[in-house]
Parts: C-alpha cells; structure tokens; sequence
C-alpha cells in the first residue's frame, strides 16, 4: 500500500508512516500561490516555504537577508492554495538563534498567520532550547543539519559538509538530539551519501535529503533548480526536468516579435 495515494491530507503522522514502510517523501519548494497550486495537484508530499525565497525570489546571494514579515508573506501565500501536501516554513535568520523565547514567539507567529502546519530551523546543540520550547508547545519541528545556508559565514562557501570525522560526528550526535528533542524529520544539505545512509539508519524519524545521496528517507530541491529557470546554476545535486530558462525566453521574444509586428492581437484576440 502506498500511504501516498490513501492520505487525503498529508500530516507529520503520514511522514512518520512512510518511514516505518519504507515509502520515499518528496518535498519541494514554493513561495507563491500558483507554483504551490501546481505542486499540490502534482501530488508532493510536503511543500516546503524555503528562506530560499530570499534567493529565487527576492535576487540576494545569500538567505539571510530574509524577514520574518517576508517568511510570512510567502508562506500564507502558499497556505491558501495547499489543500494536500504538509506545509511546513522556514524560521528565518535572526529569530530563533538567541534567546529561546523569542524564537518561540516567531514560530507562533507563522503558525497563527499562515496556516503552516510545521516549521524548520537549522542546527544541533546550538539551537536546543529553541526546538524544544516550540516542540512542547505543540509546534512540530523539521532539523536541517549539514550545510545550513543560514551559516553560510561561518563556512565561506558552499562546499560539501562533514567530510572530516570530527564534523561528522557532530552531524551525528545532532541528528539524535534533535530526534530526542520531538523533531519529526530533519534535512541532510550536502553531506557525504555514507554519512547520510549511516544517519537515516540510526533515526527512527526521517531524514530528507538534498545532495546526501540516494539513502535517505525522502528528497527536497528547489522547485526553481528542479524547472531550469536558471541555467547557469546546475550543482551536481540538482536533477533540471525542464529548461524552463530557454522555453520563457522563445515565448517571450515571440510575443514581443508578434506585437511588434501588429501581429498580436489578431481579430480573434480582440472584442
């Protein structure tokens, strides 16, 4: 039985459910009303409001420039057309990192202002506090370990994560902290697919990767990298099932020929 085509609504339940039988997750991203429309009818499992936003969306070369305010906007965007798959956000830089009360008071607020149905926040030990008071209070918590944009200072680049023993073990006592802690999933970003596979055996919740390797629970990528809108950005992780880049850019150069041309509109096209 595929638990993908019994739920009417996918709920952290149903992802917890496709561990345990061994059903692979599909996430992606989406920050507005008619990608998230799409993706939904498509049937993803989960639709992930990505601070990636501040990227695809908003042209910054990092995801920290992003508000809470900005997360909030695209995220109720998206709620008002998901009628199937788990909603779940982003936390954005800056809310959930210091004191732990205030990152609660942020992820009231996204639960209260667009109908998300869980949130995700990045770090281990860093962040423990933070998760547990949202876990207690009934918000369900997405990890993400591994390369974590937010941190994207401390790193000086992009680069693949937890290649060394130390940072491994890192990454892997942080899985089971935030396991312990009642996150119901956690993200693996750019780490060895052996680390992954060694990780998603251990957990008893699931892990979704992204460039971690085949071995993991599920799979996320950014719905702009997975269409092609950006031809220029092709990480080795990222599989392009469109060239939507080339096929907007035909159209549009069309379209300014026809009017150009008078063309457009023709007597069909006009009252």
């Amino acid at each position: 039985m595929s638990i993908h085509k019994e739920v009417k609504k996918v709920t952290v339940n149903s992802i917890l459910e496709m561990k345990a039988t061994g059903e692979k997750i599909s996430v992606l991203t989406a920050y507005d009303y008619t990608m998230a429309s799409i993706l939904d009818a498509a049937g993803v499992d989960v639709i992930l409001v990505g601070d990636s936003a501040a990227n695809v969306m908003a042209g910054y070369g990092t995801t920290l420039p992003i508000t809470l305010d900005q997360m909030i906007y695209h995220a109720a965007a998206v709620s008002r057309a998901v009628k199937r798959a788990l909603l779940v956000v982003d936390l954005p830089f800056g809310t959930y990192q210091g004191n732990p009360y205030d990152a609660l008071n942020a992820a009231i607020r996204v639960m209260k202002e667009t109908g998300a149905q869980a949130l995700k926040l990045e770090g281990g030990v860093e962040i423990k506090d933070a998760v547990k008071l949202i876990v207690n209070a009934g918000i369900p918590v997405m990890g993400h370990l591994g390369l974590m944009p937010q941190s994207i200072n401390t790193y000086g680049g992009y680069g693949l994560r937890a290649t060394g023993v130390q940072e491994a073990h890192k990454l892997n006592t942080d899985a089971q902290l935030l396991h312990e802690l009642g996150c119901f999933a956690v993200v693996l970003e750019k780490i060895p697919a052996k680390l992954a596979k060694e990780v998603t055996d251990h957990l008893r919740i699931p892990t979704i990767g992204i460039g971690a390797g085949a071995d993991t629970d599920g799979q996320v990528l950014v719905i702009h990298d997975l269409l092609g809108f950006n031809k220029s950005f092709k990480p080795k992780f990222v599989r392009q099932y469109l060239q939507l880049d080339e096929l907007i850019t035909t159209a549009v150069q069309q379209y300014v020929a026809d009017v150009k041309s008078s063309d457009f509109p023709n007597e069909q096209e006009q009252y």
